[in-house]
């Protein structure tokens, strides 16, 4: 079939560059596989039949047999009976192998006890087959297109156009302007080569010609899903719909003529209040309101009324659970490096707008069990395999739901290690959740860092190891990119692997923010295809390293271009041969399973059955993701606002309590399943005190969405609760606590305000302040609940006030040669602010103070040993080692003696 330019009518020849040949020593491979599999299928039956005879001989047809004597005519018959078996068994193989390399079945039929045989026709079927695919695509080529003498354009598939010299001579060029997001739709390169070429498929050819080019407001197209209006896109010479303009003309003055409706004025924003329903009154300046808080100075005021602008992130990043798990857990060491830095009177950076609703999503749906059970439960199997000599078995799939884990395996296996049990004859490991959740910690090391989630069905999360196609595996859809940044960001930052590199080609420049020890961007494969042929390695060799301790790092390549033919044929080769995984957008040959994206969101693998709803990380997600971990790299931090002053200290009507365990004291018992969901409400008006309208209540206490009549009834039940005058309601309908209700923060503020007024009583009232911390910030609280804290500076300000009330008093105590009491001060602020480094340092320097070395060496060994095994990150701040080495300069010594003992 001659191939023909998408978007062009069918029998229309279009010019078409024939891809590079490959050389004469893959050809001579190739015919030399494809003469040894005609000399073994075809020759060997031939020299069987002309010298040996046929399978069956007279002798074994003779019942006699089993009753006389054997002579050496009926072990002759044995033995012929036997050769023909073989080949017989690697005739089959052969079958097998040709039919699952010609229809890409993925994981070829495991023939029994065929042993290396099978091995050996893969080998040779593979090479034969990778020659014919490569060549059928020359042949008819050749033959069909036309060769004009002087063509003006030439294409080759699966790439982007290629200018011949003879265009330039062409005095003028087309281009496309982005135009404005329409509502909550924002154009794609997919939906614009669909506009402009007829063919969504086609958007790599755009993305090609305007990759890392300067638009006109300076910056760059980095990741072929993150287009902004009023950008200016070079098009390829067949588009419609699009501008034509002279090839030398600027991108400034193709905007000023061509503005499309990139520079229409936005309406202003009115405030106003907002009843029932307001999300649709709303809906129509979301954008406006995202795009002015982008601009907003943290300490200005919010509107009064405003819809849960997270609502929409919710579903994605809340959906991807094990992704969440591990972006929640990569924050968290970004955190703790920050608290490194905190500096005195001023807490660390938190984040906002979008980059907030990111983390309450991911707070919202993070499931750390249930990565904790893959991880540990996978490091297990693995050490429990390798202390029997086995080697690992491939794991094409994975399913994780709230009752198992199951692993499906290849070939089918009836004997895993306990407590794994074999399903369906072999074909599945299983190991089930609460035997999981009772696993300790392994020391052992990841057998399959590449499982990833592609999506959920109706019971749970189905995930996919990349390494098991050995081969190609090819995604397409028009949420291509959103699908491969989905998959880089949870490889990226899963507990279920250990060392590993992530190659992203075409987009994702901006994801080192989330791993940059993991993760790397180019703009093409011709920066990392030799690199990638020079270090690979087979998989027998990399799997038994992984689970003996010796591993090699694991690499993973997502490209969201297209590769050209030569490019496509280098890639299939390597990934036959390498213990890696390469997942490839567009129409690629030699893929060995196919990643579809359906317009609904769907994501199937037909090669292994797969049909699942797609995790996806669209535009809007990816980029509140990146200014989330943008924000946790910031060291200045910010300053601690200041609070109203209460109007006395006298005991409250109702106390609520937060700097520990999660308690409401001074009311009667509520019914069961109502306290949880009661409290969350009281903590979150109390710690809002300007009030908060019951539509954005209902926001918070359910993200995942709320009918008015149950959020009305909850709120008129915790009015019942309260008893009349605690809980009130303003001219604007917003809902605050009386003066009678109180939280332990607040008198906690209020005593550090009034010791900094005082210098005599400073010391009485920073204890009295620190007297109220009884552990860390609402323990206990259910899981799932509090997602709002993410956007909330309760957090933050809390430990920062905390830790900074516990230096001031150790400080106080010190200068009155009170060492003891100084400890005591950071002992009780470490019960909630265990990650500040800062106090550890006080702790330190206190304890050495006291005169007493058996105690700071106890200090010091306890602080080495969390350091140790922190599940944020190992090690401790620079600061902190120099003030030990500084008090303790033994202690490395001592540290030494303790992990050998």
């Amino acid at each position: 079939m001659a191939t023909r330019e998408p978007g062009r009518p069918p029998g229309r020849h279009v010019p078409v560059r024939v891809p590079a040949r490959r050389s004469a020593g893959d050809v001579l491979a190739g015919l030399g596989a494809l003469a040894v599999l005609v000399a073994l299928v075809g020759g060997v039956p031939y020299a069987l039949l002309t010298y040996v005879g046929p399978p069956l001989a007279p002798e074994l047809l003779n019942l006699d047999v089993l009753t006389d004597t054997v002579g050496p005519s009926t072990i002759i018959a044995v033995l012929r009976l036997l050769v023909w078996l073989a080949w017989f068994q690697l005739f089959v193989c052969v079958i097998v192998e040709v039919y699952a390399g010609v229809r890409r079945v993925g994981m070829p039929a495991r023939v029994p006890l065929s042993g290396g045989m099978q091995t050996l026709a893969n080998k040779l079927v593979g090479a034969v087959l990778l020659l014919f695919t490569a060549g059928a695509m020359v042949v008819p080529l050749a033959k069909l297109a036309p060769t004009p003498a002087a063509p003006p354009v030439t294409t080759v598939a699966y790439s982007a156009p290629i200018v011949e010299k003879a265009l330039e001579t062409n005095k003028t060029k087309k281009v496309y302007v982005v135009q404005p997001p329409h509502g909550r739709h924002h154009e794609s390169l997919w939906e614009i080569a669909e506009k402009c070429l007829g063919d969504g498929r086609r958007y790599p050819e755009i993305y090609r010609l305007n990759q890392a080019k300067e638009q006109p407001d300076g910056s760059r197209l980095r990741m072929a899903d993150l287009i902004r209006p009023g950008w200016v896109l070079d098009m390829p010479d067949d588009a419609r719909n699009v501008h034509i303009v002279p090839t030398d003309q600027s991108r400034e003055r193709t905007l000023r003529e061509h503005p499309g409706k990139a520079n229409v004025d936005r309406p202003k924003q009115v405030e106003r209040p907002v009843e029932r329903g307001s999300k649709t009154d709303h809906a129509e300046g979301k954008q406006e309101q995202r795009t002015e808080a982008k601009h907003r100075q943290p300490d200005q005021q919010q509107p009064i009324i405003q819809e849960n602008q997270g609502a929409d992130l919710t579903p994605y990043l809340a959906g991807a659970s094990l992704a969440a798990a591990g972006l929640l857990l990569a924050l968290a060491k970004r955190r703790r490096e920050q608290l490194w830095h905190r500096m005195f009177g001023r807490r660390i950076a938190r984040p906002r707008d979008d980059a907030a609703q990111a983390e309450v999503a991911l707070r919202l749906g993070g499931d750390a069990p249930g990565a904790r059970i893959l991880d540990i439960g996978l490091r297990l199997l693995g050490a429990e395999l390798a202390a029997q000599g086995r080697t690992p078995p491939v794991v094409y799939g994975a399913h994780l739901s709230a009752r198992t884990l199951d692993l499906w395996i290849h070939p089918p296996d009836n004997d895993p290690p306990e407590p794994w049990t074999a399903q369906d004859g072999g074909q599945v490991w299983r190991l089930p959740a609460h035997e999981g959740r009772l696993l300790e910690n392994q020391p052992g090391g990841a057998p399959y860092p590449g499982l990833v989630s592609i999506g959920t069905d109706a019971s749970g999360r189905v995930l996919i190891d990349l390494e098991a196609a050995q081969g190609l595996i090819n995604v397409r859809g028009p949420q291509t990119t959103a699908a491969l940044a989905a998959l880089a960001v949870e490889l990226a930052t899963n507990r279920w692997s250990d060392g590993m590199r992530i190659t992203l080609v075409g987009f994702g420049e901006e994801l080192t923010a989330i791993a940059p020890d993991r993760i790397r961007a180019v703009g093409g494969f011709v920066e990392v295809l030799p690199e990638l042929e020079a270090i690979a390695a087979p998989r027998r060799e990399v799997m038994t390293g992984r689970i003996t301790g010796s591993p090699r790092e694991a690499h993973y390549l997502l490209s969201a271009v297209a590769p050209t033919h030569e490019e496509a044929r280098r890639l299939a080769l390597l990934a036959r041969k390498d213990t890696a995984g390469y997942v490839v957008a567009g129409e690629v040959p030699h893929a060995t399973w196919t990643l579809e994206i359906s317009d609904d969101g769907k994501a199937g693998i037909a090669e292994l059955g797969f049909e699942v709803e797609a995790q996806l990380l669209p535009r809007r997600h990816y980029q509140a993701l990146i200014d989330l971990f943008r924000t946790a790299q910031r060291l200045d931090g910010e300053l601690i606002p200041e609070m109203e002053p209460l109007s006395g200290l006298h005991p409250p009507a109702v106390e609520i309590r937060m700097l520990g365990p999660v308690e409401v004291v001074g009311l009667g018992p509520l019914e069961e399943g109502r306290m949880a969901l009661a409290t969350e409400l009281l903590v979150y008006l109390a710690t809002h005190p300007g009030g908060v309208h019951p539509v954005v209540l209902g926001g918070v206490l359910w993200p995942r969405g709320v009918q008015a009549m149950v959020r009305d009834a909850t709120i008129a039940r915790v009015a019942e609760w309260l008893g009349p005058d605690h809980l009130l309601t303003d001219e604007a309908g917003r809902l605050r606590l009386g003066p009678e209700v109180r939280t332990d923060w607040a008198l906690f503020r209020e005593l550090v305000r009034r010791s900094q007024n005082d210098p005599t009583a400073r010391a009485v009232l920073l204890e009295k302040a620190l007297g109220l911390v009884r552990g860390p910030l609402l323990t206990g609280r259910q899981p799932g609940r509090y997602a709002w804290l993410a956007a909330d500076d309760l957090e933050y300000d809390v430990a920062a006030g905390v830790a900074d009330a516990a230096h001031q008093l150790c400080e106080l105590r010190l200068a009155q040669g009170q060492p003891d009491a100084a400890v005591a001060a950071v002992r009780a602020a470490l019960l909630l602010a265990a990650d500040d480094e800062g106090l550890w340092r006080d702790l330190l320097r206190a304890t050495h103070a006291t005169g007493d070395i058996v105690r700071l060496r106890a200090v010091v060994e306890g602080l080495t040993r969390r350091s140790a095994s922190h599940p944020y990150g190992e090690g401790m701040a620079p600061e902190t080692e120099a003030l030990i080495e500084e008090l303790l300069p033994t202690w490395r010594i001592h540290v030494v003696r303790e992990s050998t003992a």
